[in-house]
């Protein structure tokens, strides 16, 4: 096994986003581009000689590829030990609760979360630190300018680790231990939720589809949900991971699972649907005629975590991203507890994680997630969800009706414009915030505007300020419309503008989402013209 010092040249467009580099798999599969990114990873960390580095991934095409090229470099740059799911396989929550479970001090998932997969699909690096957290952005601005000038990498000249094989091997002189992906966190959420009361739940008569969208959640469900929780064999569909995710989308929304929301529209479906995507960190909710925005979803788990063993103290706080929905903010204020909006992007919540500042955390991009972890957790909010249902003895769409009596309704929509050219979506939004600053106190059909800003993110923890975070138009009745550029596509730019009014207690909760914010859809087209400069007549996906 010699040790090599590979020369190479860099690539210009090795930028991390908000969940790590995602390009297409035919950009990773240039000569040296994994290589040159994962040793500028190691090149921009300290003190991890000796170290454990954890690695997986959601099995998506080029996964074992990687997951190869990942091990020979970190043995050749010192690592001590690496532990890898087997088949290379491991949920990005699952990732995070190892780095955490073992002290590692750090981890390398491979994914491109709800991205489609497959050799003409996307790939993504993310690096965790030992928190089990994405990295923040210091390490990743650091990553970045080493890629714009690294000129070498290390590997080692050596055969293939067996991934399918669970237990030790050996590579250079680092340790290679090959572990069940789903064992550690099985046995997590087990000290989390009520799982007697779930299975009573089960034995009751009530019935749940979760579709794993044949992505790396499927042995996570069927181990948990029909094995330990007994539900009926056959409530988890498309439960094996494939490299292209059978050729479907696996983004857990209402385009991808319009067949599980129709079938839940009917007397014939099942009592709960839910379903997580790619890399097992978001998740879908829908119950007996009725789907439940992530948003909403959000504040209901905050609202009723205390009924679940892990969370009976009650919560500390609770954490969104700025384009989420206020409905959260409302339970923090009736719990009398901290609430903190933070940029787009897990890595954020991080800090008031660890500092116990918040519990529960959630993004209107269908995330949500606990101080259990530091990832959002799809199937971990199922299993909240049905910890809520098995106590409470009601179905979702009682129990989302009464919460709409008790704090108001947020109607809520996001549509995004995806693969639009990045120099129109550029300027766009750089003309939009170039006249922030004229817009409050203009009417604009009838409703005006209290403020108008771009959001900069102060980080009550360690200091930090992150700006351009998004634009905020807020209106003197509490609507919103916020717009900002994804960093989670790999073509062109995605612009998703958000909208939210909001409605009381006492007010009306069944009009139709589109309906109830149509005024706030005719404005942000006046004031960005987003149709007429993108030549979109209507959003790709509206959620």
């Amino acid at each position: 096994m010699t040790l090599q010092t590979i020369k190479t040249t860099p690539y210009a467009d090795q930028k991390p986003g908000t969940s790590g580099l995602r390009k297409r798999v035919t950009v990773y599969q240039q000569p040296n581009y994994v290589e040159n990114y994962i040793q500028a990873i190691f090149d921009s960390l300290e003190g991890f000689a000796g170290q454990t580095l954890v690695i997986g991934g959601d099995g998506r095409y080029y996964n074992d590829v990687a997951i190869q090229k990942a091990i020979r470099i970190a043995a050749a740059n010192g690592f001590g030990k690496v532990l890898v799911g087997q088949g290379g396989l491991l949920s990005t929550p699952a990732a995070s609760h190892v780095i955490r479970h073992y002290k590692a001090f750090g981890g390398l998932v491979l994914s491109a979360s709800h991205n489609p997969g497959g050799p003409e699909g996307d790939f993504g690096i993310k690096y965790n630190i030992g928190n089990g957290g994405p990295a923040p952005e210091k390490i990743t601005d650091a990553v970045f300018d080493r890629t714009k000038v690294i000129d070498s990498y290390k590997t080692l000249d050596t055969p293939d680790i067996d991934l399918g094989k669970i237990g030790t091997q050996q590579i250079g002189d680092m340790v290679v231990e090959v572990i069940d992906p789903v064992t550690d966190y099985a046995a997590l959420m087990e000290t989390l939720f009520d799982f007697d009361a779930i299975r009573a739940l089960f034995k009751s008569g009530f019935t749940m589809t979760f579709d794993a969208m044949n992505a790396v959640t499927g042995p996570y469900a069927k181990a948990i949900i029909e094995g330990i929780l007994g539900a009926p064999a056959g409530t988890v569909i498309n439960g094996v991971p494939s490299p292209s995710f059978n050729d479907g989308h696996p983004d857990p929304n209402l385009v991808y699972c319009k067949d599980m929301y129709d079938l839940l529209m009917t007397p014939e479906g099942p009592d709960f649907g839910a379903a997580s995507d790619g890399d097992g960190d978001r998740n879908l909710i829908i119950g007996k005629n009725r789907f439940v925005t992530p948003s909403d979803s959000l504040a209901l788990l905050a609202a009723n975590a205390h009924l679940a063993p892990g969370y009976k103290g009650g919560i500390a706080g609770i954490a969104r991203s700025m384009p989420t929905s206020a409905a959260a903010d409302r339970v923090a204020e009736k719990l009398g507890i901290e609430m903190h909006e933070t940029p787009t992007g897990w890595k954020f919540f991080g800090n008031l994680l660890d500092a116990g500042r918040v519990t529960i955390c959630g993004e209107e991009s269908a995330g949500t997630g606990s101080d259990h972890v530091r990832e959002k957790d799809g199937l971990w909010a199922v299993l909240l969800w049905l910890n809520i249902l098995a106590v409470r003895k009601q179905g979702v769409d009682e129990i989302v009706r009464e919460h709409w009596a008790t704090y108001g309704r947020n109607y809520y929509t996001r549509h995004d414009y995806e693969e639009v050219d990045s120099a129109i979506a550029n300027a766009l939004v750089d003309d939009l915030r170039g006249r922030l600053s004229s817009l409050p106190g203009q009417v604009i059909d009838g409703l005006e505007i209290a403020y108008a800003d771009d959001f900069t993110y102060h980080d009550p923890v360690d200091g930090s300020t992150s700006a351009k975070q998004g634009i905020r138009i807020g209106f003197k009745d509490g609507s919103r419309i916020v717009l900002r550029l994804s960093g989670t596509g790999t073509v062109g730019a995605t612009l998703r503008v958000y909208l939210e009014r909001y409605e009381p207690a006492d007010g009306q909760h069944n009009l139709d989402t589109q309906e109830a914010l149509a005024p706030l859809i005719s404005i942000i087209e006046k004031l960005a013209g987003i149709q007429k400069r993108t030549g979109r007549n209507e959003p790709s996906v509206i959620t």
